[in-house]
């Protein structure tokens, strides 16, 4: 049986692929937004998903993607999608 990943394992994994990405040290809280994080803009947002799709191994449907207000919401989709 695939073991799921805790919410703090996703946003341990989730800084660093926004601090990679972004390449700056980022420190995010479930309530970040992209308003929050200097560089995140919506170039980036393409990267940064295509990065989070690699590592948890799963695609997000576009109205995910466009629905996500915050960092907390694509914690909850992670953690419902992915297993290792």
């Amino acid at each position: 049986m695939a073991k799921k990943y805790t919410r703090e394992e996703i946003l341990d994994k989730l800084n660093g692929i926004f601090s990679f990405v972004l390449d700056t040290d980022v420190s995010l809280e479930e309530k970040t937004t992209a308003a929050d994080v200097e560089g995140w803009d919506s170039l980036t947002h393409v990267t940064l998903i295509g990065e989070v799709e690699d590592e948890f191994g799963f695609r997000f449907m576009m109205k995910e993607v466009v629905g996500m207000k915050n960092v907390g919401e694509m914690v909850d989709i992670i953690a419902q999608r992915a297993t290792r």
